[in-house]
C-alpha cells in the first residue's frame, strides 16, 4: 500500500460510487431473499467480513495472486460469470444448482453471497482498473463504505422479504434473475 495518506474526499466518492454500481447489493436483494429462503438465514457479518477480506486481499495483491496461478483477470471475470448465470437461471427456473447441506455450517453466507455476488470478478477487476486512477487508501475506504452499505442490506433482508411479501419477492426474483443472466452474458461476453 501506499505509505502516504492521498486521500481526497472526491477521489473516496467517485471509488465508492464505482464500486456500488459494480457490487450493486440492491439489485441483489432477490438473491439474498432467494439465499435466505433456501438457507434459513443469512450471516450478515460472516458474509460482509469474508467480502471485506477478499476484496482487501485483492487491492493488495490481487494482480500477484492471479499471475501465481497463471490466471488473467480475463479468465477470472469468466468465472464468475458462469456462477452469475447459474444464479440467474435458479431464480427464472426455480431449480437449484447451489444447494445446501445441513452439516455446511452456513457456508450460503460466504458461496455464492460473499464470493462472487457481492466481492465477484465485477468488483475485483474493477478494484485492478481503479489503482491506475486512484491511491490504495481511497480505494480502500470505497471498499469500507460499500461493506457498511452491504451488511445494512444483508442485515435487514428479512424486513425486506416481510415488505415485498411472496408475489412480490417472486416477481422481484423473475426478473432480477433475467438481468442477472443478461450481466453474466454481458462480462462473459468482455471477458472472451
Amino acid at each position: 500500500m501506499d505509505i502516504s495518506l492521498d486521500i481526497s474526499f472526491k477521489a473516496v466518492a467517485s471509488v465508492s460510487l464505482i464500486l456500488f454500481s459494480v457490487i450493486d447489493i440492491i439489485g441483489s436483494i432477490p438473491i439474498i431473499i432467494d439465499l435466505r429462503e433456501k438457507e434459513g438465514k443469512i450471516e450478515s457479518l460472516k458474509a460482509t467480513v469474508v467480502a471485506g477480506v477478499i476484496m482487501i486481499l485483492f487491492l493488495i495483491v490481487g494482480t500477484q495472486i492471479l499471475n501465481l496461478f497463471g490466471i488473467d483477470v480475463s479468465s477470472f471475470a469468466i468465472a464468475g460469470a458462469i456462477i452469475l448465470f447459474l444464479l440467474g437461471l435458479e431464480m427464472i427456473l426455480g431449480i437449484t444448482f447451489f444447494k445446501s447441506e445441513p452439516d455446511e455450517g452456513g457456508s450460503g453466507s460466504i458461496v455464492p453471497l460473499a464470493f462472487p455476488l457481492i466481492a465477484g470478478a465485477g468488483s475485483m477487476t474493477t478494484i485492478i482498473s481503479l489503482k491506475s486512477e486512484y491511491s490504495n487508501w481511497s480505494i480502500l475506504l470505497g471498499i469500507i463504505i460499500n461493506l457498511i452499505f452491504v451488511y445494512i442490506v444483508l442485515k435487514s433482508s428479512g424486513w425486506i422479504q416481510t415488505k415485498l411479501g411472496k408475489g412480490g419477492a417472486n416477481i422481484l426474483r423473475k426478473v432480477f434473475g433475467i438481468i442477472l443472466l443478461a450481466i453474466a452474458i454481458k462480462l462473459f461476453k468482455t471477458n472472451i
